[in-house]
């Protein structure tokens, strides 16, 4: 598991919450990689786009329409969060790929801030735009009278557990095939497992390409789905 240890950039010691480490740096360049690609690779948009207007245009018209149709018309003017929430974990999951490289977003700490920063706005989002009626959204009145209450314990404790599973979901899926492709690399040492081993690390580095778009899907339309709560409770 030592792809995964958090390590400072610069000399050795204790690591505090302003030491430039190793998750720093491959954030950083997260954020470098989504800047190339949707303000200067769109830079001199042209009616026959170049290969870096046509991959921007498409990620912005893939999460405009998750939005529209999970949110409604309502939730097009939060479109920007959603968008910068895609765009950050699918890059990162990404470059996650490349040897040697970091993966940020196996990090339960990057994860959570994520997941607990969606949970935050959207239940401020919910009481700005309904009140208390917001807490409508725990009462299922279509449910027969005497199961009311009990389905809203219910719906309580799976609301705040919302932010957990949205977050340990994208940390623990990365995580898990970040480490078998490892295992299996190991392999390649012995020198009868080492044709076994490299056909399943590229049989697994192609699943985890697939897997670093899917779980940056997931983590959104979630968020879609989450402010479609806070924004219409009653529906």
């Amino acid at each position: 598991m030592d792809q995964f240890v958090v390590e400072p950039l610069f000399g050795a010691g204790a690591i505090n919450w302003y030491t430039p480490t190793n998750v720093t740096l491959w954030m950083a360049l997260t954020v470098v990689c989504i800047v190339l690609l949707l303000v200067l690779g769109t830079r001199r948009r042209a009616i026959i786009p170049s290969r870096t207007q046509s991959i921007g245009e498409l990620a912005y018209g893939f999460v405009y329409k998750m939005v529209e149709d999970v949110t409604g018309k309502d939730g097009v003017k939060y479109f920007p969060y959603i968008m910068t929430l895609f765009m950050f974990i699918v890059v990162a999951n990404f470059l996650g790929l490349i040897p040697t490289a970091f993966t940020t977003t196996a990090q339960i700490a990057v994860t959570a801030v994520l997941g607990f920063g969606v949970f935050i706005a959207v239940t401020v989002l919910g009481f700005i735009k309904n009140g208390t009626s917001f807490l409508g959204l725990f009462w299922v009145s279509s449910a027969p009278l005497p199961l009311r209450p009990i389905l809203a314990v219910i719906e309580v404790i799976s609301y705040f557990v919302r932010p957990v599973s949205h977050s340990i979901r994208l940390a623990g899926n990365l995580l898990a095939g970040h480490a078998v492709i490892k295992v299996f690399a190991g392999f390649a040492a012995v020198t009868i497992l080492s044709p076994f081993s490299i056909l399943a690390v590229t049989a697994m580095y192609g699943l985890e390409v697939l897997v670093a778009f899917i779980q940056a899907y997931v983590f959104t339309i979630l968020t879609c789905v989450y402010l479609k709560d806070a924004l219409h409770p009653h529906h």
